[in-house]
């Protein structure tokens, strides 16, 4: 495996912006899970707050790093308008599509089964159409470290006590979740090259397009809270929109820019953890031995892929080296 990305921002560094963008995505569905409690908000609705108020929050701190940035701007690589537009359209409505299906598959067959799917499907279409669209192959190890990911997944949704609601529902959102998932993905590394070099303008046009798509949706829904508990309420959405949303995607994108698509989509994985760690000390669910089982594998195939990432990294930079001597 090696690295084909032409973005100067640090392999490494790329790898620790998508795991923290992916360990503060588990929060998001924990956070969904209380308000779906007592806000009355759904799904559509959910989404819509989580991506406007991302937007804002993302345009506020772009204005605010242009304010203390130097004056002598670096100019952005040319993009055609055609290919900017299409960019921007595709990731915008990925991103809705993903966020909403998910948040209605932890309503319809709750947070653990949700994520789970949605985490574990999402590879699979990512590493299939890397290889298809963008001629990316992961290599023995690769391969191996995604198949142990998807085993874990697999022990954490099969080895439970029985008490998961597991609905056909929520498994179509799911599924429907990890197509937008890997559609955004793709998007945005296959034509996002030679854009935007600033991750925050990416981001931020995505979000725009995701919010206008959902603002009629999210009306006809239902788009304001119950007034029953409302400071609650607004406190849970204020996090989900800064936190895993604003911050966790503008990390996310960035990471792209340094980080193969599939090898995002499996650090991307550690999601459904983050969420398990969250049910089991502030949710008071039950820890069982297959969870613990599947959650060490899950690692373990993350740790790996992490580490052939960092390694092909070393390798390219090495050849090009010696090729420029």
């Amino acid at each position: 495996m090696h690295a084909t990305s032409s973005s100067a921002l640090p392999v490494g560094r790329g790898l620790l912006y998508v795991t923290f963008a992916a360990t503060a995505w588990g929060t998001a569905g924990a956070a969904a899970a209380l308000l779906y409690r007592g806000s009355g908000l759904g799904p559509l609705a959910l989404t819509f707050w989580r991506t406007f108020g991302g937007l804002v929050l993302l345009l506020a701190v772009r204005a605010l790093l242009r304010r203390r940035a130097d004056t002598a701007a670096v100019p952005a690589p040319y993009e055609p308008l055609r290919r900017r537009m299409t960019r921007i359209v595709v990731t915008g409505v990925a991103l809705a599509v993903f966020q909403a299906a998910y948040f209605a598959a932890v309503e319809a067959t709750g947070l653990a089964v949700g994520t789970v799917v949605t985490m574990g499907a999402g590879p699979v279409l990512i590493a299939i159409g890397a290889r298809v669209t963008m001629g990316e192959r992961l290599g023995g190890g690769g391969v191996l470290a995604v198949a142990g990911a998807l085993a874990g997944l697999a022990v954490l949704v099969l080895g439970g006590d029985g008490g998961a609601d597991v609905r056909p529902a929520g498994l179509g959102f799911a599924l429907l979740s990890a197509v937008g998932c890997a559609a955004m993905t793709l998007a945005s590394r296959r034509l996002g090259k030679g854009g935007d070099s600033d991750p925050y303008a990416s981001t931020i046009s995505a979000f725009a397009v995701g919010a206008l798509c959902l603002l009629p949706l999210a009306v006809a829904e239902g788009l304001w809270p119950q007034g029953h508990d409302l400071g609650r309420s607004l406190v849970l959405l204020g996090y989900i929109a800064a936190v895993p949303t604003a911050l966790a995607y503008g990390l996310y994108f960035a990471g792209l820019a340094a980080v193969r698509a599939a090898t995002a989509s499996v650090i991307s994985l550690i999601e459904p953890v983050s969420a398990a760690v969250i049910a089991v000390l502030f949710l008071g669910e039950r820890l069982t031995m297959a969870t613990v089982l599947g959650t060490g594998v899950l690692l373990s195939a993350v740790a790996a892929l992490a580490v052939a990432e960092a390694r092909g990294a070393v390798s390219a930079a090495r050849s090009a080296a010696s090729a420029a001597g």
